[in-house]
């Protein structure tokens, strides 16, 4: 682990700055804890006219993002066991990998599952039987061959290396191919390729657990104008793009980033708590919140009911979602720097995988 990064960081990653970013994951958390409901599969999930987006996206999203941030806290960390039991939730609504058998034979070319699939796999959390038919549709032409946008591929190619698939795809050449890798104006940045390019870095990175990592002309180009993409989503009031570039700044390596790179990221989440609902909800921009979304939540009862309403939900799961993310990339940011952490315990300590799924509860 490095222990002496850039002095920017040292700089900027101050208690009151650490404190912040910590309160605004540990409220996204609880609030995605409170509102698992709205995860669960329904009985479309396997319907050929099903809703992926509604069902199988934000489900593989919720897995996502608890599995890095299962490796990026301590065993040690209360939010930890948290995000172990969102995980174990989310993988219990696929009937423990069962589910994933049974779209694979209804669409054996569809992506989706792999990519879903894959988020649990990094866990840990893993079906053979899926594998084994997942690794034969992957062998063929057909697979192969499917025609996708570079930024697509290289999605595919991430969830493929983390089930252990390997192919002979030119992965240079494919980055070359995206907004990001041709090493755009700065200027030329707008919503549609703030999400490309994030998206990516979290390809490239294996969502914040490793990966092939940023070849050196992108994290340099990252460490140049990331920070002035970052105020432009804070000041358009793009909460949910603005925490997406947070995390992808909080992975470019701070030996290459000067002071203002790091008083950027640690000023933006001075703007993103500042947004934040007290329930722990982050709206995904200015301009789009329902009354569905109350800013204070009582708990609620203990059989699981959710605290917010489906419209609600769909209005900020996703933002609130990429901001316990992003909090998580950045602590381990500061951490990976030897900025004292505010709780004990190795960051880096193996992550053990529960046998028994635990018992989901309301956060």
């Amino acid at each position: 682990m490095r222990q002496n990064a850039a002095p920017g960081v040292q700089e900027t990653a101050r208690a009151d700055v650490r404190h912040t970013v910590r309160a605004v994951q540990g409220a996204a958390l609880g609030w995605l804890s409170r509102n698992r409901a709205h995860f669960a599969l329904g009985d479309d999930a396997l319907a050929r006219d099903g809703r992926v987006d509604g069902s199988w996206k934000p489900l593989g999203e919720l897995a996502q993002v608890c599995a890095t941030l299962s490796v990026r806290t301590s065993p040690s960390d209360p939010l930890h066991a948290c995000v172990r039991d969102l995980l174990a939730f989310a993988w219990r609504q696929t009937g423990e990998g069962a589910l994933f058998c049974e779209v694979q034979r209804a669409e054996p070319f569809a992506t989706y599952p792999l990519e879903v699939y894959a988020a649990f796999a990094s866990a840990g959390l893993r079906h053979p039987g899926y594998e084994r038919a997942a690794a034969t549709v992957a062998a063929t032409r057909g697979w192969r061959l499917t025609e996708q946008l570079p930024t697509r591929r290289l999605g595919v190619l991430c969830a493929e290396r983390q089930i252990g698939l390997r192919r002979d795809d030119d992965e240079p050449a494919l980055l070359a191919r995206t907004w990001l890798g041709g090493l755009p104006e700065p200027w030329t940045f707008e919503r549609a390729s703030g999400y490309a390019l994030t998206h990516v870095v979290f390809h490239l990175t294996d969502w914040g657990r490793g990966g092939p990592d940023l070849p050196p002309a992108v994290a340099e180009h990252l460490a140049h104008w990331a920070p002035a993409w970052l105020v432009t989503c804070l000041e358009g009031g793009l909460w949910d793009l603005a925490c997406e570039v947070a995390a992808v700044a909080a992975g470019v390596p701070a030996a290459g980033t000067d002071a203002t790179f790091e008083a950027e990221l640690a000023g933006a989440w001075v703007r993103i708590a500042g947004v934040q609902y007290a329930s722990g909800a982050l709206p995904e921009e200015d301009g789009r919140v329902a009354a569905e979304v109350p800013r204070e939540e009582t708990v609620p009862p203990r059989d699981g009911a959710s605290a917010c309403g489906a419209s609600g939900f769909r209005l900020c799961y996703h933002s609130t979602l990429m901001a316990a993310f992003a909090a998580g990339l950045t602590l381990a940011r500061w951490d990976d720097a030897g900025v004292p952490r505010a709780y004990g315990g190795r960051r880096d300590a193996p992550v053990k995988t529960p046998t028994t799924p635990t018992t989901g509860g309301t956060g």
